[in-house]
């Protein structure tokens, strides 16, 4: 008789939880992170809310990185903060020995993408940041799965330590970077990460590898008219230089992106500019394939100063990995997402998703709440980039994507922000964070598959040595304070 009124009992938990079961295992220690996720619902939708409102971006993250913290420290996790010589990146760490299992959280925001919850654009404030990538969700997520775990630690029904990283400037920066370079990362087994989207899948592709650089050209000013023969002008070189950059993306592999953003051209019309300035990135499918494109880049800047008799220079600001996918782990999350089973959307969400796709011109289908099958893993991946990449380089990375926003949705838009700021990606959000702890607890109950995911990340490593591409130097804080005043505070 005790048998079937357990049975009974699971069963009502899974559907008042809002899942169907599909496959896998319901554990007891599932059950147990999943329902004291729940339990913190209220608790972490007001802190992605919170976080959604400061839209900080790049390293001045200030209130997002402390909400983060404080939540973290009230909940009883070893909070360790100014990592790396950045003021907003900090860990939240509990428990002890082996396995040490990380989880990634990211809340900058993005420039001139403020707005309102709304299906028309409509900003909060003009000019002002907004997360039009959906990290006031990646951040609350990743750290109430790593919560739902350490109270599992914490009542010895699992044994290691948990590790929350705060990790700033995603966006612009890329925070990941110096915390690599610094080996905050290197005595991880397994670390996981999720990202917002507009599906619903463990995500098994890889990234592009970038370069980021800014080119400046020096001249000679004089009057524009009077005597232009005495002047050299720095935006010739600089015109010429993003010519020539135009002029390869004809003999570049397919795989190559190349875009650029005048930063400065000069005052004003009638003075020979002496100084003028670019900045570059360059992407491909691996990172060789990009410093290849970049040494070419490199020439023609050269190129473009000799012809403006002017002087230039080339300064490196970063690069990132390519992501170094593990299918081992995209499996464990592949089967945790089918336990799971789809996010369930109300008449009214549908109605806001079906809104915003009138709005940006796209199909108008609403929310894509299926789960994905497991993909295979593509030899060029499309998209764009990620520190990401380079944390998986040193310790095997899981990654998850969640449906935050409706199909299609242009990310990196206002779409995103209105989306994030209301319960559709709350809904993500919450999901976001079961899936990571129902894929943390099987990483921690099962040391053989934590042994396969190692295996499978060190045959796809090779014997490549990773080292980050970063100037020598402290991270760039001056330069994100001046980038932000001259956007006018935001």
């Amino acid at each position: 008789m005790k048998q079937p009124l357990i049975l009974i009992i699971l069963a009502i938990f899974i559907h008042c939880a809002g899942f169907s079961q599909n496959s896998g295992t319901w554990t007891a220690e599932k059950q147990q992170a999943v329902a004291s996720i729940e339990q913190m619902q209220e608790d972490l939708i007001a802190l992605s809310d919170s976080i959604w409102a400061f839209a900080e971006t790049a390293f001045l993250e200030d209130k997002s990185a402390d909400a983060l913290a404080a939540f973290a420290e009230k909940q009883g996790f070893r909070v360790e903060k100014g990592l790396a010589g950045m003021p907003t990146a900090f860990t939240a760490e509990f428990g002890s020995g082996k396995p040490i299992i990380g989880i990634l959280g990211e809340f900058d925001a993005l420039p001139g993408l403020s707005q309102n919850v709304s299906t028309e654009k409509s900003p909060r404030i003009e000019g002002a940041p907004g997360h039009g990538c959906g990290h006031n969700l990646f951040g609350v997520a990743s750290l109430a799965a790593a919560t739902s775990i350490k109270k599992l630690i914490e009542e010895g029904k699992l044994k290691g330590t948990v590790r929350f990283y705060g990790t700033p400037a995603e966006e612009k920066f890329f925070g990941k970077l110096f915390l690599a370079r610094e080996g905050y990362f290197n005595d991880l087994d397994v670390c996981l990460d999720w990202h917002p989207s507009d599906e619903t899948k463990a995500n098994v592709q890889s990234s592009k590898a970038m370069i980021d650089f800014t080119v400046e050209f020096f001249g000679q000013a004089a009057h524009a008219s009077g005597d232009p023969w005495n002047g050299r002008s720095a935006v010739d070189g600089l015109e010429l230089y993003t010519t020539g950059l135009n002029y390869m993306r004809e003999h570049v592999k397919p795989t190559v992106r190349i875009h650029y953003q005048i930063q400065d051209g000069g005052a004003v019309v009638n003075v020979v500019p002496d100084y003028a300035r670019v900045w570059v990135r360059i992407r491909d499918s691996k990172r060789q394939g990009v410093m290849d494109t970049y040494a070419w880049a490199e020439k023609i800047a050269q190129g473009g100063a000799l012809m403006a008799d002017v002087d230039y220079k080339i300064n490196l600001v970063s690069g990132l990995h390519e992501v170094l996918p593990n299918r081992t782990g995209g499996a464990v999350m592949q089967s945790n997402l089918e336990l799971l089973g789809p996010i369930q959307y109300t008449a009214e969400e549908i109605e806001f998703a079906k809104g915003i796709q009138r709005t940006t011109g796209k199909p108008e289908v609403g929310l894509d709440a299926q789960i994905r099958p497991l993909e295979e893993t593509l030899k060029d991946p499309q998209g764009g980039s990620t520190d990401v990449g380079d944390v998986s380089w040193l310790v095997p990375e899981i990654r998850l994507s969640v449906t935050t926003a409706p199909k299609d949705t242009p990310w990196h838009s206002w779409a995103v922000v209105a989306c994030g700021g209301m319960s559709i990606g709350h809904k993500g959000m919450m999901y976001a964070a079961k899936a990571l702890a129902m894929t943390m607890v099987d990483l921690y109950t099962n040391p053989e598959l934590v042994q396969e995911i190692k295996k499978e990340f060190v045959e796809r490593k090779g014997n490549y040595e990773y080292k980050a591409i970063l100037p020598e130097g402290p991270p760039p804080i001056e330069m994100a304070k001046q980038e932000a005043a001259a956007r006018g505070g935001h």
